[in-house]
């Protein structure tokens, strides 16, 4: 049972986050950063600050896998004298983490971006934003939480003292993002947004075993490069009603989801900026073992007032873990607080 902990954390790993090895985010524009690094600082205003929380599985589990990100970015606009062009840079800090209780897994990140958005046009509502990120994740786990064949005491339980030779508990590692974004965002008419980005562009090892004599011999663990892929059209549908179909695709190694909606904004009170949003969407998967399928159907609700943005979502699994089919879905909470935001220009799409 040497590599009993390896293939632990491969299990907990690939049920974070839809048969993948990363995180994930229904609400995916809520959380910005981790989707793209240029979408940081592409907001009209000067700063904005985020939370995203989701829990998956509460229905087959005790302790449900918990993941959760919070992050600040900020907007710099570069004033040139005689020059209509209004470019910016933006700046910002992410924090994310994921745990699993029943292990003491957990995985925690903390990152630095930064994105570089170039004004298209005199009207300044089109927009190429370059972005980058650096970051230290720190993975750990608790033994106390785990038990061995030969700790069995022969009757009541698993009392004994454990002859398994055990790495390290923690380990951190470098992470590198890149990604490119492009905003036509004109006031009171179709706006469009549509973006790629690489993460995790060194693949890191994620093992808990390092061999410092052979560091090749972990390579099968290594954490693949992710590619990402986003789109978003916004609609006015009269004054009040807003229609943005999106879509989002990403794949990791042998990993791949897509997932395709719409979502409707209706504004209710123009003088304090109250909106309703409804949305909804499917997502597909496809892993090493599978062919495509139809992995969840989502449903969103959202209000807007003034500056802060709440979002509710529910991933409801169509794929059961067993044959009584019981509820493994996901449960997702977003709150946004967009600082001195008075543009009716919408650089990065809501929720």
């Amino acid at each position: 049972m040497r590599y009993t902990i390896t293939c632990i954390c491969a299990l907990l790993l690939s049920a974070f986050a839809l048969q993948a090895q990363d995180q994930h985010f229904t609400q995916f524009y809520a959380s910005p950063m981790t989707l793209n690094p240029a979408l940081t600082g592409s907001f009209e205003g000067t700063y904005r600050f985020s939370l995203i929380y989701r829990d998956q599985w509460k229905g087959i589990l005790d302790n449900p896998f918990v993941t959760y990100s919070a992050a600040a970015d900020f907007r710099f606009n570069m004033k040139k004298r005689g020059n209509r062009y209004k470019d910016a840079v933006g700046g910002g800090v992410l924090f994310y983490n994921d745990k699993v209780s029943v292990t003491g897994f957990s995985n925690n990140q903390i990152i630095i971006s930064g994105a570089f958005h170039k004004s298209l046009s005199k009207s300044n509502d089109q927009f190429l934003s370059l972005g980058l990120q650096a970051g230290i994740s720190q993975r750990n786990i608790n033994y106390a939480g785990v038990d061995f064949q030969d700790q069995f005491n022969g009757s009541n339980g698993y009392s004994n003292p454990t002859g398994e030779v055990l790495p390290e508990n923690n380990f951190a590692y470098g992470d590198y993002s890149v990604g490119l974004n492009y905003t036509y965002a004109p006031a009171r008419s179709v706006g469009f947004y549509a973006g790629v980005a690489m993460h995790h562009i060194m693949e890191p090892s994620v093992s808990f075993f390092y061999d410092e004599e052979d560091p090749d011999r972990v390579d099968d663990n290594k954490l693949f490069r992710k590619y990402a892929a986003h789109l978003n059209v916004v609609i006015p549908l009269g004054e009040n009603v807003q229609f943005s179909p999106r879509a989002l695709y990403y794949s990791q190694g042998p990993h791949m989801a897509a997932n395709a909606g719409a979502n409707l904004r209706f504004l209710i009170n123009q003088s304090n900026g109250t909106a309703l949003h409804l949305g909804s969407w499917v997502r597909g998967t496809q892993d090493e073992t599978n062919s495509p399928f139809m992995d969840a159907v989502i449903l969103m609700t959202g209000i807007e007032i003034n500056n802060f943005l709440v979002g509710l979502s529910y991933d409801a699994n169509l794929k059961s873990l067993n044959a009584g089919g019981r509820n493994q879905g996901a449960f997702e909470l977003s709150i946004a607080y967009l600082g001195e935001y008075e543009d009716d220009t919408i650089l990065c799409p809501k929720f």
